[in-house]
């Protein structure tokens, strides 16, 4: 199994992309696609079909996944941050 810099529920910071910016921690970590989903980032909305729980169907909304190389932790990027003097990203 290969090792990420990162790992499940580390606070993460998203560096590039439309999500830049956005911090939010790892729910789960896509090892073969290398990518992770975070929470609140990237959200995505699923159609769902009928059900027991949604009778009429539903749109659900949830996180979609970010490519490994786009993340950093949340910790580095702080101490980076205040290295160089800059601001430091707020949820």
């Amino acid at each position: 199994m290969k090792s990420f810099h990162v790992r499940k529920n580390d606070e993460v910071v998203v560096m590039s992309g439309a999500h830049k910016g956005k911090r939010g921690r790892i729910i789960t970590i896509l090892a073969k696609k290398e990518r992770v989903i975070v929470e609140g980032v990237a959200m995505i909305k699923r159609h769902t079909r009928k059900s027991q729980q949604h009778p009429q169907g539903a749109i659900i909304e949830r996180e979609g996944s970010v490519h490994l190389s786009n993340v950093m932790d949340a910790g580095d990027f702080d101490a980076r941050a205040a290295k160089r003097g800059g601001v430091v990203a707020k949820a």
